[in-house]
């Protein structure tokens, strides 16, 4: 990149968040701290005012606007693709708004980019969808609460004890997306300590003003690696035969895959799990193509599925 884009490029970064860092900049297009001071000198001697906050960063003076940001043809077809995965992985909270933002991106294209952008859009489909398994619309609401520090009020379904609690003040730490399910980490007043909510087992939700209470946060990163530390996890190794492989490859990293190796024509992969059953259910589909090095006990509860079924059938 050379150094006019740059420029231009970090003056849309600065306009993209209230506090930009020069480690941030310089992170991102990879530059020296240095070259980040000149080139902000750089902006501020064509007329950019451009004001610094010890410990915080750089940022554009409130009142100065900018010109519209025009989008690459490039830029344009990536947020084309992220409208197709919003579109189905989300609720209608999200993705409604999703949809207005992609108009107002798509009014400022150029009539070129416009009719791109409309032939490229019959071209690409998700066709996984949660919207037939999302009984609320809260994606929305959650953003809101986290966003604001904002503690929630749940009604929640367990879905291992099958119960239902009501009234359940959460402190939302933070929402991600595993297992095709969204799930909101969340410190439980209730059962004081931090719990995993799936957003679809939510029956009822409430945004409340109070703020979250200022003891030690854990980060969504510290939740999982302390989650980690205290499950169970069973190492699987397994040898697959090829005429599998290609379905196997699609699928792998939905089951704890680790790695994998070619040995004497065969694959054998590794894979890390919390549950032998629910791992054992999978990997039933492909029992005549597979052969299960260890653990001995997930070769003895496969069996005794196998067992079940050609007594059943």
């Amino acid at each position: 990149m050379n150094r006019i884009d740059r420029v231009s490029a970090i003056l849309i970064h600065l306009q993209s968040k209230k506090f930009v860092t020069a480690e941030e900049i310089a992170r991102r297009f990879e530059i020296s701290k240095r070259t980040v001071y000149r080139d902000i000198r750089a902006l501020e001697e064509a007329g950019i005012p451009i004001g610094a906050e010890a410990g915080k960063g750089y940022f554009i003076v409130d009142g100065y606007h900018l010109p519209p940001v025009m989008f690459t043809r490039e830029e344009a077809s990536a947020m084309l693709t992220a409208e197709k995965m919003v579109e189905k992985l989300t609720d209608r909270s999200v993705s409604q708004h999703f949809q207005s933002a992609m108009f107002k991106i798509k009014s400022v294209l150029p009539e070129r980019e416009k009719q791109f952008v409309d032939d490229l859009h019959t071209n690409i489909e998700v066709f996984y969808s949660l919207k037939s398994d999302f009984p609320n619309n809260y994606l929305s609401d959650i953003h809101h609460a986290l966003a604001n520090h904002y503690t929630i009020t749940i009604d929640y379904q367990s879905i291992y004890k099958d119960e239902l609690t009501q009234n359940r003040t959460i402190e939302p730490v933070g929402l991600c997306f595993y297992s095709l399910c969204w799930h909101l980490i969340a410190f439980c007043r209730i059962r004081n300590e931090y719990r995993d909510f799936r957003v679809d087992r939510m029956i009822c939700l409430k945004v409340n003003t109070e703020i979250c209470k200022k003891h030690e946060m854990l980060s969504m990163r510290e939740y999982f690696y302390k989650l980690q530390q205290s499950t169970e996890l069973f190492e699987v190794r397994l040898r697959f035969e090829p005429s599998v492989m290609p379905i196997i490859k699609t699928i792998k990293y939905y089951y704890g895959f680790i790695d994998e190796e070619e040995v004497e024509g065969y694959t054998d992969m590794n894979f890390i799990t919390s549950d032998l059953q629910y791992f054992s259910r999978w990997l039933i589909m492909y029992a005549d193509a597979v052969e299960i090095i260890s653990p001995h006990k997930l070769k003895e509860i496969l069996g005794d599925y196998i067992h079940g079924i050609k007594k059943r059938f």
